[in-house]
């Protein structure tokens, strides 16, 4: 940590009251880089600075995508100048372990530990940091309630804890050593055995964990982690709609959006599939809406299938074409691209922790379509105010869009039966509970 950022931390320290100090560590910053963790994170953050009560400081990683915000011999920068916004300007992760290799940030975090002295350390991720910072701030700050989101499941599962099989990218229900090894023959068995003590050694170090679907929360208590630590926090959103009401258009709801990244879990491939099966029997009365960036992250086959298909659509006289690609969105557009749809579809390919998409949906009472699985089937209640499909199906799909182009009255009905989304005012007031600090909590906190 550089001297004029810890002289900056000593000031606002002198300077500030006795109020509860919550460090929260965030997987990159949302402004830098775009996802549902470190979004979620932000708007905890946000929320917190609300509480009269709390003083929130944020520790947000990057990586190489942004290299000129790195400085010689700096481990832990501010961020654009934003009172207790920081960097933690990650290298030398250690991706087989997931753990931290530098020993100057390794030392560089003790420090920042040690000068601010949080009440409570709030872990969102260890990607990027290491989850050898657990036991670290376990040790610098013995007193002090450690506090650990999950986001997937990459504490249990390698493959990018999606717990999908790479063998033939199936669901995966559970880990074990051998069946880890199948998705990763160049490992021994005895790796992944290896693996998993180091993960639970560290995570032995956490008071609290949070999980945003309660199925989740079945999978790590399945897994190990103690029960009576698991708790369930749904993730709170602010209200992206701004109060802007979206007229109903009359008549049948024929236009569908998707929102989000394009990589290969998204499933993203697999409404362009039901597109195809529907044109090929004559049925093209409907749209459908791509939103979304980060399709570089898609593997090259799935990257090659969505691109030729968009490609092939542009080819298409503009009455025939179908899809239409919209491209990356900030928050502040979402009222205008979902005026341009009836339906959301998620298509996820493994067991989302709670689909924020799904929020943003409804917010503007957009029903959603769905894989039947996980943390989507767990908020999305078939028939009641969104619909299922078989996950990975695009047969399945295209059913569903037919169904919803032209049954009468359904998307009135389950546009009725949407629930309100969960507020950031109620995910401050649940993680204070988290945090040991529920008999202070503030009444009337704004929904900013």
């Amino acid at each position: 940590m550089t001297l004029p950022i810890a002289e900056a931390i000593a000031h606002e320290k002198s300077t500030q009251g006795k109020n509860a100090k919550v460090l929260i560590v965030s997987l990159h910053h949302p402004e830098l880089m775009r996802g549902g963790a470190q979004q979620v994170c932000y708007e905890l953050f946000q929320g917190l600075k609300q509480d009269p009560g709390i003083e929130p400081i944020l520790l947000a990683s990057t990586d190489a995508a942004y290299p000129a915000l790195y400085k010689s011999g700096a481990c832990i920068t501010g961020f654009d100048g934003r009172n207790n916004e920081f960097l933690f300007l990650s290298t030398e992760y250690d991706t087989l372990w997931h753990k931290a290799g530098s020993p100057r940030l390794i030392e560089a975090f003790a420090d920042f530990l040690e000068t601010i002295q949080p009440d409570v350390v709030h872990f969102h991720h260890f990607l990027t940091f290491g989850v050898n910072l657990l036991a670290l701030a376990r040790k610098v700050l013995p007193n002090a309630k450690l506090v650990f989101t999950f986001h997937e499941f990459l504490g249990i599962c390698d493959a990018r804890g999606h717990m999908v099989r790479l063998t033939d990218h199936s669901l995966c229900s559970h880990a074990s050593p051998v069946r880890c090894h199948q998705c990763f023959p160049e490992r021994s068995p005895e790796h992944f055995l290896m693996r998993q003590i180091w993960f639970k050694r560290h995570f032995d170090e956490v008071d609290v964990f949070t999980c945003p679907s309660q199925f989740m929360i079945d999978r790590y208590a399945a897994w190990g982690i103690d029960r009576k630590k698991l708790l369930h926090i749904a993730n709170g959103q602010a209200d992206c709609s701004r109060g802007i009401k979206l007229p109903v258009p009359a008549g049948p709801k024929r236009r569908f959006g998707f929102f989000g990244q394009m990589i290969d879990v998204k499933g993203i491939q697999i409404i362009l599939r039901a597109v195809a099966l529907l044109r090929a029997q004559g049925f093209t009365n409907f749209t459908v809406e791509l939103n979304g960036d980060n399709l570089r992250y898609a593997t090259p086959i799935v990257r090659e299938e969505i691109e030729t298909f968009l490609a092939e659509e542009e080819k298409l006289p503009y009455a025939q074409r179908i899809v239409q690609n919209n491209g990356s969105y900030q928050v502040d557009q979402l009222a205008s691209r979902m005026a341009r749809i009836d339906w959301s579809i998620v298509p996820s390919l493994w067991e989302e922790a709670f689909g924020l998409v799904v929020s943003e949906a409804w917010m503007f009472r957009r029903p959603v379509i769905c894989s039947n699985v996980g943390g989507l089937a767990e908020r999305v209640t078939n028939e009641v105010n969104g619909l299922h499909f078989q996950i990975g199906d695009p047969h399945a799909l295209a059913a569903v869009m037919q169904r919803a182009c032209t049954e009468a009255d359904l998307w009135e009905r389950l546009s009725a039966a949407i629930p309100q989304p969960p507020s950031v005012t109620k995910m401050v007031s649940e993680y204070r509970g988290a945090y040991g600090l529920a008999d202070e909590t503030p009444s009337g906190l704004p929904d900013h």
